[in-house]
């Protein structure tokens, strides 16, 4: 036995096999760019420690961070079809949904759950980004329909967190149907005198933003999200001048009026929980 092997035998005793070390044991953050340890970040509910960069989660972890433990139901999805224009592009939208289900472990990118929110009661609806961009088809459309009237029949507010890349291309002017139809049951939950909050998340655009994103009774925001309808370079194409550094941020938006207030995502369960207090009082008591 060489030298060499003799050496390389040693360091195999104390150096651990890549078996026994995990690649996702850290975490690059997208704001510094920082490694942070996964579990340092998840307990500090997906923010960054260093630079308070909010990094984009799914709907389960937000029903954690929300409603009072324990106390939640993930609502099932409606059926649609999943194909309905037969559409493929590079490969088929069949094989688009299978790999983004196998991503996520959801079945689209819209997710319903109904439970308290400090003692009161409350439906959440949340978009995933991760699913295909959060695009909005048939299956988001119903979804979000589905809570509405979950919301309507627990005499609840409507809570809804949006990350969305605008319609889904795959489903043609199937996905823009849904942009009229959400506004129908908005104006159900108007109807039944319950309020619709709007959580704008990173990033909100295209159809999302143009629909149901801006229809709230109050419109928060989580910090340094991105939201547009249509992207910065084209505006700045068509209007032929330069956009301020922070436009189409949660911040602009909150100086110019379009959104009612910024909220760290530690405080917004609490947040929440005051506006219902406000706004529904002890229709929504648990």
């Amino acid at each position: 036995m060489s030298w060499l092997d003799r050496v390389r035998n040693a360091l195999s005793l104390v150096v651990p096999g890549k078996a026994e070390t995990p690649d996702n044991l850290w975490h690059k953050c997208k704001g510094c760019g920082q490694m942070v340890f996964v579990r340092e970040l998840e307990e500090n509910q997906s923010v960054c420690p260093i630079c308070d960069h909010h990094e984009r989660i799914g709907g389960r972890a937000r029903f954690e961070q929300l409603f009072d433990e324990g106390s939640y139901t993930v609502l099932p999805n409606p059926k649609v079809a999943e194909d309905p224009l037969k559409f493929r592009d590079q490969k088929p939208y069949p094989a688009r949904i299978k790999a983004a289900r196998a991503n996520t472990g959801e079945q689209d990118a819209f997710l319903n759950a109904s439970g308290t929110v400090l003692g009161r009661k409350a439906v959440i609806g949340v978009q995933d980004f991760a699913f295909m961009g959060g695009s909005m088809g048939q299956a988001v459309g119903e979804a979000f329909i589905a809570g509405v009237e979950a919301a309507i029949a627990a005499r609840a507010p409507y809570i809804v967190f949006t990350a969305s890349g605008g319609a889904r291309m795959q489903e043609g002017i199937l996905s823009l149907m849904q942009m009229p139809r959400s506004t129908v049951a908005i104006s159900m939950l108007h109807d039944a005198g319950l309020p619709y909050i709007v959580v704008l998340t990173d990033p909100t655009s295209g159809g999302v933003m143009a629909a149901y994103a801006m229809l709230g009774d109050v419109h928060i925001a989580e910090p340094k999200a991105t939201l547009a309808f249509t992207g910065r370079r084209v505006i700045e194409s068509t209007i032929r001048e330069k956009l301020p550094d922070d436009f189409q941020t949660s911040e602009y938006y909150l100086e110019h009026g379009l959104i009612d207030m910024v909220v760290h995502r530690k405080e917004m369960r609490e947040k929440l929980g005051q506006l219902i207090d406000l706004l529904v009082g002890e229709k929504a008591a648990a």
